[in-house]
């Protein structure tokens, strides 16, 4: 029997929401309304999470050294998707590159602008790019990458809410040799391809006391970019084929996904028209 996924809203944002609905259900009743005043948030940190060829690693870090700047992390990965389906993560059992990057969110759309244009993402098997929001990032790392971009702030009125995004990212680790039978049931539930990563878990004796379940220490790591339409099917998916009471002993989580690159071209494209004449 599978555990249940479990959705959690963050509190914070949850508050945000029922003020600025409040506000203009009270304008809307006194006939007034509410100023839209573009608001100027400070600069923060945020990932971009790029799943290209190994070929095209270098070419990635030069554009986002070009337009901004980038602290990256690379890690060896292997593309799921069978040669007949065009997936967002390219074709076939292909050796990829999953590179993590923290930027300053005010170059954001200037970085996805570049990687969609000068390595051609719109290609089917070029790769991919999005981000993730962070809650929190060191100190010093943050500090060093905003003062590349000092003078610059952040337009409220373009920060991602929730209901705008469309994307999210699932991550299932679980132990090694199970992602063939996980990527099975994920198609199934709607997932077009993913990309694999080795890994090992670290001691986790005092989770896994609470937990009650053992996990095995060699691991495969699988990330599958999905849309929010097929995100709980395919979670739940995982969830009964590779979960926490499998042979696998998988864990299953999801982080929300903004901006993409590579994925939806023709609404890129028109962001990026967008974009131009603003």
């Amino acid at each position: 029997m599978a555990e249940h996924i479990i959705e959690k809203k963050n509190p914070a944002a949850s508050a945000v929401e029922a003020v600025e609905k409040l506000v203009k259900g009270v304008g809307s009743v006194i006939g007034v309304s509410p100023k839209q005043t573009p608001q100027k948030l400070p600069n923060r940190t945020k990932a971009l999470v790029s799943i290209v060829n190994r070929d095209d690693e270098r070419e990635l870090k030069e554009i986002l050294d070009d337009v901004s700047v980038a602290l990256s992390f690379t890690f060896a990965g292997t593309g799921t998707a069978r040669s007949a389906v065009l997936d967002y993560l390219g074709i076939g059992n292909t050796e990829k590159s999953f590179v993590v990057s923290l930027i300053p969110e005010s170059d954001e759309e200037t970085i996805m602008r570049e990687l969609r244009a000068r390595m051609s993402l719109y290609l089917v098997g070029r790769g991919i790019s999005f981000t993730v929001p962070l809650t929190a990032v060191s100190e010093i790392v943050a500090n060093g990458l905003q003062s590349a971009a000092t003078e610059k702030t952040i337009d409220g009125s373009k920060v991602m809410k929730d209901e705008q995004r469309q994307y999210d990212l699932i991550i299932a680790a679980m132990a090694a040799n199970f992602v063939d039978d996980a990527m099975t049931a994920a198609r199934a539930a709607g997932a077009a391809g993913g990309t694999v990563v080795r890994g090992r878990s670290l001691s986790n004796d005092k989770a896994e006391q609470f937990i009650g379940i053992s996990l095995m220490h060699e691991q495969e790591l699988l990330f599958i970019l999905t849309t929010r339409e097929h995100k709980l099917d395919i979670m739940k998916a995982l969830s009964e084929k590779v979960g926490l009471k499998s042979e696998a002993g998988g864990v299953i989580f999801s982080l929300p996904v903004d901006r993409t690159a590579g994925i939806a071209v023709a609404q890129e494209a028109q962001e990026d028209a967008k974009e131009a004449k603003a």
